[in-house]
């Protein structure tokens, strides 16, 4: 005698005349983004970026639609081989890896088999001052060559990443005495990569540039906001350098005056994780970062 199927034949039809099938697959579905919501809330709470909420639930939610709401090891392993043609070995790294996370959340042990592949190798860019002094040229004579050269010369002298940059208020920067605050506060909009909040500094130079702009954006320059990407983003896409290369030529320009690698990964942001100097040993106030700071970055022009 053959077992029956709880709820029924599989092609018998609801009163309306819809499939079992059909209905069956829109609750799996429905139930998984449910719980696509759930895990997204839950991580939520460690203050993770929008951007971060915005990817992984495109990430889960283009998995569900392709396993069509049935989660099971041969399906997942399916949708996986499927999409790695389709993307760089980095986005198809992030996806895996968030899927994977997913999938334990709901208890399938046999995630834990699912490997992302390994980081690419990666050769970083190098950014010379004449790259930055081209990037100047670019921008002379543009309607908005004040908002674009104070944020070339900010990132230069900061560290600073391009989206840190972009979430910047006016009272984040401190002119008199050349600090800029880059908060983690996810509720008004600012997040680090670390999860932490910290300061940098810039140069005297850059302080009066600062000056000029911030004045200009107080009273005539009509921007929304300091350094909007959406309106920079544009702008800068055939510049010789781009708003993430900023932070590049920060740290190279800084070994190249000697600078020490230890308060350069303070200044950045680095994860400190793994560093057993930086963790255990080495404790700098405020005042003797930005010496430290100035012996470094303010003997010479900084482009």
């Amino acid at each position: 005698m053959k077992s029956k199927r709880r709820g029924g034949d599989l092609n018998s039809c609801s009163p309306d005349g819809e499939p079992a099938l059909k209905r069956d697959k829109i609750w799996r579905e429905k139930t998984t983004f449910d719980n696509i919501n759930q895990y997204i809330e839950l991580r939520k709470v460690s203050g993770l970026s929008k951007g971060w909420v915005i990817d992984t639930r495109h990430y889960l939610s283009n998995f569900i639609k392709g396993v069509k709401g049935n989660i099971n090891q041969n399906n997942t392993i399916n949708y996986l081989n499927n999409i790695q043609s389709k993307y760089s070995i980095t986005s198809y790294r992030k996806q895996t890896y968030q899927i994977r996370k997913f999938l334990l959340y709901l208890d399938y042990k046999w995630a834990n088999k699912i490997q992302p592949p390994p980081e690419p190798m990666y050769i970083p860019k190098r950014v010379a001052k004449e790259d930055m002094q081209s990037a100047l040229k670019y921008i002379k004579d543009n309607e908005f060559e004040l908002q674009l050269k104070t944020i070339i010369y900010l990132g230069a002298s900061t560290g600073m990443r391009a989206k840190e940059m972009y979430q910047l208020k006016p009272q984040d920067i401190d002119i008199e005495h050349r600090i800029v605050y880059i908060n983690h506060n996810p509720n008004e909009g600012q997040t680090t990569k670390t999860k932490q909040s910290r300061i940098s500094f810039f140069t005297h130079e850059v302080q009066e540039l600062l000056k000029d702009y911030i004045e200009c954006y107080n009273n005539e320059c009509n921007l929304k906001h300091l350094f909007g990407e959406k309106h920079l983003h544009p702008i800068f896409k055939e510049c010789p350098i781009k708003v993430k290369y900023l932070r590049k030529y920060f740290s190279q320009e800084w070994d190249r005056r000697g600078g020490p690698t230890s308060i350069k990964k303070i200044l950045m942001g680095h994860s400190l994780k793994g560093d057993v100097d930086l963790m255990h040993y080495n404790c700098q106030s405020e005042e003797d970062l930005k010496q430290i700071y100035d012996k470094v970055m303010n003997k010479s022009k900084l482009i």
